[in-house]
């Protein structure tokens, strides 16, 4: 008997029990490695599903109101997640190359306008100021068979203090359908992607 060694997961790492948890899989017609580098290399300024859009929207209205005497916000025309590490409150929080990476943030997700706040991978575990919530989205890439890829997103949600998780669970009742469908159109983004770079790939071998 053969023994093949686990590697922990980045959510284990990061948010070992959470108090909230969204999972959802997909099975991609493209090996692991044109689906890894498709979850990669996502472009978020391309997540065009029509709720989904509508969500991300009306979450941003009250930021909008706020700004409303400074003109629109600037929408970024790229926005990949190395762009969210280094430009935003976002950090990749850790990767095991070809298999998996995760991304986290602080924050009180509750608030009309969300207060954000950037925990450095170093800090993320430990942390637990009170007032706030972590955040962590981990994108795992696994075989299924011989020429197709499982591909998981895991966001896990942990409260630092009963006030916060109070708050948390009455926002999570109405947010967590919207981000079922935000994880449902990243899935797809990324499934297409994966499939159109295996057909890329076929066609240089082939060639």
């Amino acid at each position: 008997m053969t023994t093949q060694e686990t590697r922990e997961l980045l959510g284990d790492r990061f948010i070992p029990k959470p108090h909230f948890s969204l999972v959802r899989h997909a099975i991609v017609d493209a090996p692991v490695e044109q689906t890894y580098a498709a979850a990669r290399a996502i472009d978020l300024t391309e997540i065009h599903s029509g709720l989904a859009t509508a969500a991300g929207w009306l979450r941003e209205l009250p930021a909008r109101w706020q700004s409303r005497r400074a003109g629109p916000p600037r929408r970024p025309t790229r926005l990949t997640l190395d762009d969210l590490d280094a430009g935003t409150d976002w950090a990749l929080l850790g990767e095991h190359p070809g298999s998996e990476f995760a991304l986290g943030v602080a924050g009180k997700f509750w608030r009309p306008v969300i207060a954000w706040r950037r925990v450095e991978p170093d800090d993320f575990a430990a942390f637990s100021e009170p007032g706030y919530g972590k955040l962590v989205i981990t994108f795992g890439v696994r075989p299924y068979g011989a020429h197709r890829s499982l591909l998981t997103l895991d966001t896990r949600v942990l409260l630092s203090d009963p006030p916060s998780w109070l708050k948390f669970r009455r926002y999570w009742r109405v947010a967590s359908p919207f981000a079922l469908v935000v994880h449902a159109a990243l899935l797809r983004t990324i499934a297409q992607d994966a499939r159109r770079r295996a057909l890329d790939a076929y066609r240089r071998e082939d060639g």
